[in-house]
């Protein structure tokens, strides 16, 4: 009877000795990415179904090997790349430069370079760079203190500035979430933070002449909103500057904003070209030019509500089956989802994305370590501004930016970083303080 007993026993012992070494994974961060990986590859299934395309089980078999890299990467302890962050800066700032002396083109930008026969976009790894950089100097000087945000802000303009000639203005917009997520969650001030992002808000708020627009010369003119902003931000540079006397931080920071919003001015009459303004605010008024630059967002929102509340069925939604979404595998794949599965499909593939934030932010409060803790919330910093704008310009309510949905659009590079930053964030998991769960 002993016998038997203990025989009973083994193959239990055995595979928990093989899983072990990843007891402490959050499985359930581990399979959310992986359904909406699933999922995803049905969709770009679904788009290609009349296009004579068959590359959509490429998404599966990168996702995949970022499955095997991400169960590699949670076996490995974390804290190593504290001591090769240096040597990650290098790397990616040299895989940037490459992009620019050898990389191949294509639709207006230079963005990739050919490896083994595939093209490999640097820029997309090199969000996992930034997040291991920022976590491993704020993980020593906490953002607290100026000194240590402006140096924080130094190191990440060398790479946000390669990434912006190349030019990539989507994955520059993601790198400066993850340097705003990581910096709040390392103890900056606030308002620090706000007077950050402010110039970018006065050169929006410059260029509206509502309610009128005050003109000083020819050359010279701004909307009275602007000037309200830049009065503001001086109220907050006045609050939480450190440099009160003489009423420098006041001045300072309605100074940075007035030239921020001069700036944009400048930048709009005579740098941007007519599609890249076009771009910008075809969202607020697509109806404007609804063939052109609008005609994306248009046909998107037009597939979203054709779904109603439980959409057509998969392989069965007319606007998707009969190609009118463009580029609908790679940046409007959500209208796919909305189209075929409706209401209720896009909120549940919503749900997922809550649940996977919300497990992200679980690791990082539960962490053993400030290190850590910064590598999960840039991940998560860079997970929901993917999230929030590739939705947004889905619906019509951002510019459409190029930025791909984590997991879900087609791209290989992006779907091999999101496992990865999946890795290393489950090893910060992984080698939490562990209860004993066998003997």
């Amino acid at each position: 009877m002993l016998l038997k007993r203990s025989r009973s026993w083994l193959p239990q012992l055995r595979w928990k000795y093989w899983l072990k070494p990843w007891q402490q994974v959050d499985w359930l961060l581990f399979c959310l990415p992986i359904s909406l990986t699933i999922f995803g590859g049905i969709m770009i299934r679904s788009t290609e179904l009349n296009q004579g395309l068959t590359d959509w089980w490429w998404h599966w078999l990168i996702g995949g090997i970022g499955c095997l890299i991400a169960l590699i990467l949670a076996r490995i302890r974390y804290e190593n790349m504290l001591q090769w962050h240096w040597i990650t800066y290098t790397l990616v700032n040299i895989s940037l430069i490459a992009v620019m002396l050898i990389g191949h083109s294509a639709k207006g930008a230079q963005r990739w370079i050919g490896v083994f026969g595939f093209n490999v976009q640097p820029s997309e790894f090199a969000k996992i760079g930034i997040i291991i950089t920022l976590a491993a100097l704020l993980h020593k000087r906490t953002a607290s203190s100026l000194d240590s945000v402006f140096r924080a802000l130094a190191i990440t303009a060398v790479p946000w500035g390669l990434v912006f000639l190349q030019p990539d203005l989507a994955t520059s917009l993601v790198f400066g979430a993850i340097v705003l997520g990581m910096l709040y969650w390392a103890n900056a001030n606030p308002g620090w933070l706000i007077l950050m992002i402010s110039p970018i808000v006065a050169a929006i708020l410059f260029s509206i002449s509502w309610p009128f627009a005050i003109a000083f010369s020819k050359d010279l003119t701004f909307g009275f909103l602007g000037l309200v902003w830049s009065i503001a931000m001086g109220i907050v540079g006045w609050r939480t500057l450190p440099w009160r006397r003489f009423g420098l931080g006041t001045i300072g920071a309605w100074g940075l904003n007035m030239l921020g919003g001069e700036l944009g001015l400048f930048a709009w009459k005579y740098l941007l070209k007519d599609y890249q303004k076009d771009r910008l605010t075809s969202f607020i008024n697509p109806n404007a030019d609804p063939l052109g630059s609008a005609y994306h967002q248009i046909q998107s929102r037009i597939a979203i509500g054709a779904g109603e509340w439980w959409g057509w069925g998969l392989f069965k939604g007319p606007m998707t089956q009969l190609n009118f979404v463009p580029e609908q595998h790679t940046d409007f794949i959500f209208s796919a989802i909305g189209e075929e599965f409706g209401f209720i499909g896009c909120l549940l593939v919503l749900l997922v994305f809550c649940l996977l934030c919300l497990r992200l932010l679980h690791v990082a409060q539960t962490a053993k370590d400030n290190f850590g803790s910064l590598l999960a919330i840039g991940v998560l910093s860079m997970i929901v501004f993917q999230m929030i704008v590739n939705i947004g310009m889905n619906v019509g309510l951002a510019p459409v930016a190029g930025i791909p949905l984590p997991w879900m659009s087609y791209g290989r590079s992006a779907m091999l970083t999101n496992f990865i930053a999946l890795g290393v964030v489950e090893s910060v998991a992984n080698f939490r303080p562990r209860q004993k769960y066998w003997s």
